[in-house]
Protein backbone atom coordinates (compact mmCIF):
# COMPACT_ATOMS: atom_id res chain seq x y z
CA UNK A 1 0.00 0.00 0.00
CA UNK A 2 1.18 3.45 -0.86
CA UNK A 3 1.83 5.82 2.42
CA UNK A 4 1.63 9.37 2.28
CA UNK A 5 2.62 11.51 4.53
CA UNK A 6 1.55 14.81 3.24
CA UNK A 7 -2.02 15.95 4.37
CA UNK A 8 -4.72 16.34 2.35
CA UNK A 9 -4.63 19.61 0.47
CA UNK A 10 -8.27 21.09 -0.90
CA UNK A 11 -6.45 22.66 -3.78
CA UNK A 12 -5.46 19.47 -5.03
CA UNK A 13 -9.42 18.86 -6.00
CA UNK A 14 -10.67 19.81 -9.11
CA UNK A 15 -12.76 22.69 -9.60
CA UNK A 16 -16.90 22.23 -9.33
CA UNK A 17 -18.38 21.94 -12.28
CA UNK A 18 -21.07 24.85 -11.54
CA UNK A 19 -18.01 27.23 -10.55
CA UNK A 20 -16.56 26.09 -13.43
CA UNK A 21 -19.37 26.96 -15.82
CA UNK A 22 -20.05 30.17 -14.07
CA UNK A 23 -15.83 31.45 -14.65
CA UNK A 24 -16.62 30.65 -18.77
CA UNK A 25 -19.79 32.76 -18.45
CA UNK A 26 -18.54 35.68 -16.57
CA UNK A 27 -15.51 35.31 -19.70
CA UNK A 28 -18.07 35.13 -22.10
CA UNK A 29 -20.32 38.36 -20.94
CA UNK A 30 -16.92 40.29 -20.83
CA UNK A 31 -15.87 39.64 -24.26
CA UNK A 32 -19.48 40.05 -25.75
CA UNK A 33 -19.33 43.84 -23.69
CA UNK A 34 -16.20 44.83 -25.34
CA UNK A 35 -17.46 43.63 -28.50
CA UNK A 36 -20.64 46.06 -27.89
CA UNK A 37 -18.12 48.71 -26.84
CA UNK A 38 -16.27 48.42 -30.02
CA UNK A 39 -19.06 48.38 -32.12
CA UNK A 40 -20.72 51.71 -30.21
CA UNK A 41 -17.03 53.25 -30.50
CA UNK A 42 -16.95 52.38 -34.71
CA UNK A 43 -20.39 54.12 -35.25
CA UNK A 44 -19.90 56.81 -32.80
CA UNK A 45 -15.89 57.84 -33.08
CA UNK A 46 -15.54 60.62 -35.77
CA UNK A 47 -13.75 61.44 -38.26
CA UNK A 48 -13.10 57.98 -39.57
CA UNK A 49 -9.43 56.50 -39.95
CA UNK A 50 -7.61 53.43 -39.19
CA UNK A 51 -9.07 53.00 -35.49
CA UNK A 52 -12.20 52.72 -37.04
CA UNK A 53 -10.83 49.10 -38.58
CA UNK A 54 -9.84 48.21 -35.29
CA UNK A 55 -13.14 48.68 -33.75
CA UNK A 56 -14.64 47.00 -36.50
CA UNK A 57 -12.74 44.13 -36.61
CA UNK A 58 -13.54 43.81 -32.69
CA UNK A 59 -16.86 43.74 -33.48
CA UNK A 60 -16.46 41.05 -36.03
CA UNK A 61 -14.09 38.71 -34.34
CA UNK A 62 -14.64 38.90 -30.66
CA UNK A 63 -18.03 37.03 -30.76
CA UNK A 64 -15.87 34.01 -32.63
CA UNK A 65 -12.93 34.36 -29.60
CA UNK A 66 -15.44 34.48 -27.17
CA UNK A 67 -17.29 31.69 -27.99
CA UNK A 68 -13.53 29.73 -27.85
CA UNK A 69 -12.60 30.83 -24.99
CA UNK A 70 -16.40 30.13 -23.29
CA UNK A 71 -15.97 26.40 -24.51
CA UNK A 72 -12.18 25.90 -22.99
CA UNK A 73 -12.83 24.33 -19.80
CA UNK A 74 -11.29 22.69 -16.63
CA UNK A 75 -10.05 19.95 -19.69
CA UNK A 76 -7.37 22.25 -20.65
CA UNK A 77 -5.75 22.57 -17.64
CA UNK A 78 -5.74 18.23 -16.16
CA UNK A 79 -5.37 18.65 -12.40
CA UNK A 80 -4.52 15.18 -10.52
CA UNK A 81 -6.67 15.01 -7.49
CA UNK A 82 -4.73 13.37 -4.04
CA UNK A 83 -6.61 10.30 -2.90
CA UNK A 84 -7.34 11.16 0.74
CA UNK A 85 -7.81 7.37 1.93
CA UNK A 86 -4.70 6.31 3.75
CA UNK A 87 -2.71 3.48 4.47
CA UNK A 88 -2.91 2.38 8.02
CA UNK A 89 0.35 0.57 8.99
CA UNK A 90 -0.31 -2.48 11.03
CA UNK A 91 1.41 -2.59 14.41
CA UNK A 92 4.47 -4.63 13.90
CA UNK A 93 4.40 -7.76 16.34
CA UNK A 94 6.81 -7.68 19.76
CA UNK A 95 9.80 -9.24 18.82
CA UNK A 96 9.52 -11.32 21.93
CA UNK A 97 7.03 -12.92 20.89
CA UNK A 98 8.29 -14.20 17.28
CA UNK A 99 11.25 -15.56 18.77
CA UNK A 100 9.15 -17.31 21.27
CA UNK A 101 7.26 -19.55 18.61
CA UNK A 102 9.16 -21.03 15.65
CA UNK A 103 6.16 -22.51 14.29
CA UNK A 104 4.48 -20.49 11.73
CA UNK A 105 0.63 -19.46 13.05
CA UNK A 106 -2.20 -20.80 11.60
CA UNK A 107 -5.85 -19.57 11.42
CA UNK A 108 -8.32 -21.71 10.61
CA UNK A 109 -11.85 -20.44 9.75
CA UNK A 110 -14.95 -22.44 9.30
CA UNK A 111 -18.39 -22.47 8.25
CA UNK A 112 -21.37 -23.63 10.43
CA UNK A 113 -23.93 -25.35 8.01
CA UNK A 114 -27.11 -23.03 7.72
CA UNK A 115 -29.98 -24.55 9.66
CA UNK A 116 -32.83 -22.93 7.94
CA UNK A 117 -33.35 -23.26 4.33
CA UNK A 118 -33.42 -20.30 2.24
CA UNK A 119 -37.31 -19.24 1.51
CA UNK A 120 -38.41 -18.92 -1.87
CA UNK A 121 -41.49 -15.99 -1.91
CA UNK A 122 -41.59 -16.33 -5.98
CA UNK A 123 -43.48 -19.52 -6.56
Amino acid sequence: MKTSHRAQSATSLPKAPREDADNRFAKYMVMMGIRIACFIAMAVVQPYGWYTFVFAAGAIFLPYLAVIVANVGQDAARTTAVNPERALEAPRPAPAAAAASDEPLVIRISETPRIDPPRDDRS
